[in-house]
Order: structure tokens, then C-alpha cells, then sequence
């Protein structure tokens, strides 16, 4: 697959690495729109949230819970999470991912 977020999965493509574990990776975004600005992204290829299935549903909310424990190490006391989704919604990377940014990174 010539995903560029598969390739950072699979070490081929270096990145800042915050956090893995066997379902997500953390990493730093490279143009980061935040003084904290990190990427969650589950190691499985999900193109957006258009292609999200019904057997997908609990990866999802554990998505959600990854950026919890991704806030609460860097102690944020608040935070924004943003999904794109699609060309027209600002979606550049054709692998669903969640940005995490904070304006304090601690």
C-alpha cells in the first residue's frame, strides 16, 4: 500500500513518535498548526470517516480514548480534537486520523 501514514506504521517513513501501542500510533504532525499538534492514527487502514464500518466501531471509540491518554500525559487541561474528512473538508493524507492540538505543550 502506498499510504503515507501505513508506511509510518511500518517504520519505512520516520516520525516523532509519542505513543504506540497495537491498535494506534501518536506522532508529531511536521507542519504542526499548534504548539502542540499530534496525529492518532490507527495502524489499520481506514481511508476516512466515509469508510468507517459498523465492525470498525469500537476501534473508533478507542481512537477517542487514545487522544485522552495522549491529553492527560501531556497534563492538557484543554485541548481540540479535529477530524477531516475528505479533499473538500481538508483531508490530505488519505488515512483516517485525528489532530490533537493544544496551545500549551507541558
Amino acid at each position: 500500500m502506498d499510504c503515507l501514514f501505513c508506511k509510518i506504521v511500518r517504520k519505512e517513513i520516520p516520525a516523532d513518535i509519542v505513543l504506540e501501542d497495537e491498535r494506534f500510533l501518536v506522532f508529531h504532525d511536521i507542519q504542526p498548526k499548534a504548539p502542540l499538534h499530534l496525529l492518532i492514527i490507527p495502524k489499520k487502514h481506514i481511508h476516512s470517516v466515509d469508510h468507517v464500518e459498523i465492525e470498525d466501531k469500537e476501534l473508533m471509540g478507542e481512537l477517542i480514548l487514545t487522544s485522552q491518554k495522549v491529553a492527560r500525559m501531556h497534563n492538557l487541561k484543554g485541548y481540540k480534537l479535529q477530524i477531516n474528512v475528505g479533499r473538500e473538508g481538508g483531508q490530505v493524507v488519505d488515512h483516517i486520523h485525528l489532530h490533537l492540538l493544544a496551545d500549551i505543550a507541558k
